[in-house]
């Protein structure tokens, strides 16, 4: 093999070109008388007249002296090894670059013509011998500089990061518009939407006859804007003298923050029933972030007319007790909405004329029409509250019922208030003591033993009960006020005229304990009536498996026994109403915004006596107030019948009984043919109940039959034999 580099005579030298890259020189012929040797030629990098003009090729260092070990291979007839070729050094780099400074030639790397051994000889005559390049020990020369960039690449890279920036850009402008586009106008719309509420008229509550005794009236209320408002503790300041509200609770409302659905709360209320002068002047003070709407305020003409009854409402116009909590549903109506669209900041708060808006017109509420007659429940109330005062009560209460209807015609309480004003008293003052506060009925229980026992057949008409000066039941003795000597016979009305205590014992024995029990929830007892009074009080029941020995003589004489005095006036109802028992109720109608008219479904009814019974059992009664030395004569009333029962009870305060007693009386008029049954309580600390309830009874009897024109009676009570 030949050294190709030798035999070619062509040079592989590289060097720098002017612009930067990297060039092979093209080979060249050696000068004139010198046609064996060949050099590498490099371009000038600066030529000045345009031609190529080439630079002398640099000085190669002189060939290493050969080895004395190695002999002419060649001439002893053995093989010659091929030279072995260095490799070519990296243009620019190495001996060449080297020997050009030095001004030499490059390093030789390789047998080259015109050179070694074959020139010396031929220089000497001789032949010349060929012998093999001696091998070279490679020397690992430091790396070169790097290579520079590619132009080409470089373009082609920055074409294809702008194109994916561009289609990156254009996916998120189609998702923007196509995808996300509506959900983000819709979140823009909402923050610039300003919502209004629009109170709905409450409706009005009315007697049975259309009179108002609670409606609303025009009034203002104002709101805040939290956004808008620019200091909140200036504009509280300025606005507590007029709403009478403390500016740090006003400030509190005008903060900025989330509704529950995570909207920025742009409502806030301040005041309601505002009076309309007081609107106008916060509305002339035109504080940034601070409205005034029209609005309305609850009124009650009568002021504490029925106010125990009425109940009242919040500064919301919320019922909050009595028949307004009860019928809020039914009253309050259903507010409307004002949505628009506005701009924002104190300068743009004002709506977008063209922009989204939508109103929704608030729908009032119904009315109320009771069944109670105002001018009945002033009368009543008034007498109530007179003899209370007298004796020095702490309670007391009064119910008139239609015996036929079940409608409650007054029902008053004592203590009252002025419902304009309820936050001023304590809440027990304004609990409506007729269907809320309990106590032990007393004799007044002994005619539903009775009419029981009738019922039952254990007693009949004419029969009479042996009495004595006391029974004694279990570790319990029972006596009568006036004691009877062992072995008196007593008529059924004279057992109820002088309220026998022995008596009445005798008949309940007769009768037992389970039958008492079944008839004593017949006639409603232990059970809310249901008139439609929120919290109404169901009283309580000694149940047949609870009893004690003692049990079967304090039960049948109104111990151990807790009614309300609607209870009592309801069961005395089903005696006037020949045995029916009607359930009691508060509410006539329901008149829509309309003018139309919804009754209330029917009232619960039951057959509890026979229609005989009942009025023989009125006729017992009859002589509770007729007959001399009976414990009911003071309400008697000069022109009519009146069938009635005193009762002496304890008050029951947290499951105890309070110091002193409950007197009560519950009767009906006129007694041949009863159309109103009234049952007044009241509890006296000291005693003397009985001086209140049965006068307080016969003044509101008297009322209630001349309001309502009833003809006096035809004929006096019956007489009536109270001893055997």
């Amino acid at each position: 093999m030949t050294n190709r580099r030798s035999d070619s005579g062509i040079g592989e030298a590289r060097s720098y070109h002017p612009r930067g890259r990297t060039v092979r020189e093209r080979p060249q012929l050696g000068r004139a008388g010198d046609p064996v040797r060949s050099a590498l030629q490099v371009f000038d990098p600066a030529p000045v007249d345009g031609t190529r003009r080439r630079r002398p090729a640099p000085a190669r260092r002189p060939a290493p002296p050969r080895e004395p070990d190695r002999g002419d291979r060649a001439a002893r007839g053995g093989p010659v090894p091929a030279p072995r070729r260095r490799p070519a050094a990296e243009p620019g780099r190495g001996s060449e670059r080297r020997g050009a400074e030095r001004g030499r030639g490059p390093e030789r790397t390789g047998a080259e013509p015109g050179r070694g051994p074959e020139r010396r000889g031929a220089e000497r005559g001789r032949a010349p011998e060929r012998r093999p390049a001696p091998a070279r020990r490679v020397r690992r020369r430091p790396a070169g500089p790097p290579r520079l960039a590619n132009p080409r690449r470089r373009l082609r890279l920055a074409t294809v990061l702008v194109l994916s920036l561009f289609a990156v850009l254009g996916v998120r402008l189609v998702e923007l518009q196509l995808t996300d586009g509506p959900a983000f106008a819709a979140t823009a719309q909402q923050n610039r939407l300003t919502e209004v509420v629009l109170p709905a008229a409450r409706g009005a509550i009315l007697d049975r006859a259309g009179a108002t005794l609670a409606h609303s009236v025009e009034a203002r209320f104002v709101y805040a804007d939290p956004e808008l408002v620019v200091d909140p503790p200036a504009v509280a300041a300025a606005l507590q003298p007029l709403l009478g509200v403390p500016a740090s609770e006003l400030v509190e409302r005008m903060r900025p923050g989330a509704r529950e659905d995570g909207r920025q709360s742009r409502f806030e209320w301040l005041a309601r029933g505002v009076d309309i002068d007081t609107g106008d002047a916060i509305a002339a003070l035109n504080l940034p972030g601070i409205g005034v709407r029209q609005d309305e305020r609850r009124i009650v003409p009568g002021n504490d007319l029925a106010a125990n009854l009425i109940g009242f409402t919040g500064a919301d116009l919320a019922g909050l007790e009595g028949l307004e909590a009860a019928y809020d549903d039914v009253l309050r109506g259903v507010d409307g909405e004002w949505i628009y669209e506005s701009g924002l900041g104190a300068t743009l708060d004002r709506q977008i004329p063209g922009g989204y808006e939508v109103q929704t017109a608030p729908q009032p509420g119904s009315d109320l029409r009771l069944t109670v007659d105002m001018d009945l429940q002033y009368e009543v109330q008034r007498v109530l509250a007179e003899r209370a005062r007298e004796s020095g009560a702490t309670f007391g209460a009064a119910v008139v019922l239609d015996a036929r209807t079940g409608e409650v015609l007054a029902q008053a309480s004592y203590p009252t208030y002025n419902a304009a004003d309820p936050l001023s008293v304590p809440a027990e003052v304004r609990v409506d003591a007729a269907s809320s506060t309990v106590y032990d009925p007393g004799s007044a229980h002994k005619p539903l033993v009775f009419a029981a026992a009738l019922e039952e057949g254990v007693i009949k008409p004419g029969q009479s009960v042996p009495v004595g000066p006391s029974i004694r039941k279990g570790d319990a003795t029972f006596s009568d006020t006036t004691p009877y000597p062992e072995g008196t016979e007593l008529t059924l009305p004279a057992v109820l005229a002088f309220s026998s205590n022995v008596g009445t014992i005798r008949v309940a024995d007769a009768l037992g304990k389970e039958r008492l029990y079944a008839y004593q929830q017949a006639f409603g007892l232990g059970q809310a009536t249901g008139a439609g009074m929120p919290g109404e009080a169901a009283g309580g029941l000694l149940a047949p498996a609870d009893w004690y020995e003692s049990s079967h003589g304090s039960v049948p004489i109104g111990h151990s026994v807790d009614v309300t005095t609607l209870q009592m006036a309801a069961a005395y109802g089903t005696i006037a109403n020949d045995g029916v028992w009607v359930q009691p109720r508060l509410v006539q109608a329901v008149v829509g915004p309309d003018g139309t008219e919804t009754a209330p479904a029917g009232p619960v009814t039951r057959r509890v006596l026979s229609p005989a019974n009942a009025a023989y059992l009125r006729e017992l009664l009859e002589a509770v107030v007729s007959v001399p030395g009976a414990t009911g004569t003071a309400a008697a009333l000069a022109d009519y019948r009146v069938a009635g029962k005193t009762g002496t009870g304890k008050l029951v305060v947290d499951g105890a009984y309070a110091p002193g007693e409950v007197a009560s009386f519950v009767g009906m008029a006129p007694a041949e043919q009863p159309r109103y049954v009234i049952a007044v309580a009241a509890h006296t600390p000291h005693g003397g109940g009985g001086t209140v309830t049965a006068p307080a009874f016969r003044e509101m009897m008297g009322y209630t039959l001349n309001h309502y024109r009833v003809p006096p009676a035809d004929s006096g009570p019956p007489q009536v034999l109270l001893y055997p």
